[in-house]
C-alpha cells in the first residue's frame, strides 16, 4: 500500500512539473508578440538620384547654339568638347527632381582651355528661376553664382577665385534651400549666399539655353563623373 501511494505521489508532481513547462503559443490576435514586418522601420531623411552613370547619356540632351562642342560617353566619363563658346547638355528629366531642399554633387577636372570647365546650371524655387555655378570662369579662376541681383560671378558677393589645375578631378557640391545657396569644391566652401529678398537668375544670353538642369562649359573640354541628386 506505501509503495503504491509513493508511486502515485511520484506520478502526481511528474504532471504538475509539466503543466509548469507548457507554455503554449497564444492564439493570432489574442496577444501575439508584432513580427518583424509590422515593426516600424526609420525613413532615410534623404534620397539620392544617380543622374549620370557613366554609361549612357539617354538621360540628357546635347544643347548646340551654333558651333558648341561634342558631348560623349568615354571611359565611364562624360566628356563635353571644346566648342566656340558654350557646349553642353540639359538634363531630359528635370520636372521629376526636386526645385528647392537638394544637393547636387559631381566631380570634373578640365582637359583643355582657359574658361570654365563646369557650368551647372539649376533651379531654384521654380524652373522659371535658374541660376548657374560657374567653375573657372572669366579667365580660369572665377567661381561663383551667375546671377545675383542682376550681376554675374565676377561682380557679385558669391564670386572668389580659386586655382583649378588641368587634368585634376575637383569635387564639386551644390546645396539649394529657399532661403540659400551654397558650394563646396573639394570640401571647402566656397559659397554661402542668403536668397531672401534676393533677385536670383540666369546670366542674359545662350546660357538661357541650358535650364532648369544642365552641364556646360566654355571653350574648354572637361570630364564629368559622378553625377548625382540628394534632395532631404
Amino acid at each position: 500500500m506505501v509503495g503504491s501511494f509513493a508511486l502515485f505521489m511520484k506520478t502526481s508532481l511528474i504532471c504538475l512539473l509539466l503543466l509548469a513547462c507548457w507554455n503554449p503559443m497564444p492564439a493570432r490576435g489574442q496577444g501575439a508578440a508584432p513580427s518583424d514586418s509590422r515593426t516600424p522601420k526609420p525613413e532615410s531623411s534623404a534620397t539620392e538620384k544617380v543622374l549620370f552613370d557613366g554609361k549612357t547619356l539617354e538621360d540628357w540632351e546635347v544643347v548646340d547654339i551654333g558651333g558648341s562642342g561634342q558631348v560623349e560617353v568615354e571611359g565611364g566619363l562624360m566628356i563635353i568638347n571644346q566648342g566656340d563658346s558654350l557646349s553642353g547638355v540639359v538634363y531630359k528629366k528635370a520636372a521629376e527632381l526636386p526645385l528647392t531642399n537638394y544637393e547636387i554633387s559631381l566631380s570634373a577636372k578640365r582637359l583643355q582651355g582657359v574658361d570654365f570647365f563646369c557650368g551647372l546650371t539649376f533651379p531654384v524655387g521654380s524652373t522659371q528661376t535658374c541660376a548657374t555655378l560657374v567653375c573657372g570662369g572669366w579667365g580660369g579662376s572665377v567661381t561663383g553664382i551667375s546671377s545675383i541681383d542682376g550681376m554675374d560671378a565676377s561682380n557679385n558677393a558669391t564670386g572668389s577665385y580659386q586655382k583649378y589645375e588641368d587634368d585634376v578631378w575637383y569635387q564639386i557640391r551644390l546645396r539649394v534651400t529657399p532661403k540659400n545657396i551654397s558650394v563646396w569644391i573639394n570640401d571647402h566652401q566656397v559659397v554661402d549666399q542668403d536668397i531672401e529678398n534676393r533677385k536670383v537668375g540666369l546670366r542674359p544670353g545662350p546660357i538661357e539655353s541650358y535650364q532648369p538642369l544642365a552641364i556646360s562649359t566654355y571653350n574648354t573640354t572637361a570630364a564629368i563623373r559622378n553625377v548625382r541628386l540628394k534632395k532631404f
